[in-house]
């Protein structure tokens, strides 16, 4: 007897949800202690709009953990599910670049 096929499509689908959900959550904390590290350094400083961008960032996080939650939510529609996938996966990799743009500005002070 043969062994039951397994859809291998299937059991991709809500991988990349799962993992931008849980990388995304972890990068709301790290643009938190940007903010916060940021504030205790304003006063020795000249004031940045650091914090204002990395709070813009930590939303678009948040936005970005959103979509993929409803995404792993909707598995029963694999064709939603894609594409909330797809939108997740959009806006954390363009959260990250600018997360690490904004990093390497304010390094240099130009921001």
């Amino acid at each position: 007897m043969a062994p039951p096929r397994h859809d291998d499509g299937a059991d991709e689908r809500g991988r990349l949800a799962e993992r931008v959900m849980s990388s995304s959550s972890g990068m709301v904390g790290a643009c938190a202690t940007l903010i916060g590290l940021v504030k205790l350094t304003e006063g020795r400083h000249a004031l940045t709009r650091v914090d204002e961008y990395a709070g813009f960032t930590a939303v678009v996080f948040v936005v970005s953990a959103l979509l993929a939650y409803l995404a792993l939510r909707s598995r029963r529609r694999p064709m939603l599910q894609a594409r909330l996938e797809t939108v997740a996966d959009m806006l954390f990799l363009g959260a990250m670049v600018a997360l690490a743009c904004i990093g390497l500005l304010f390094a240099y002070d130009l921001i």
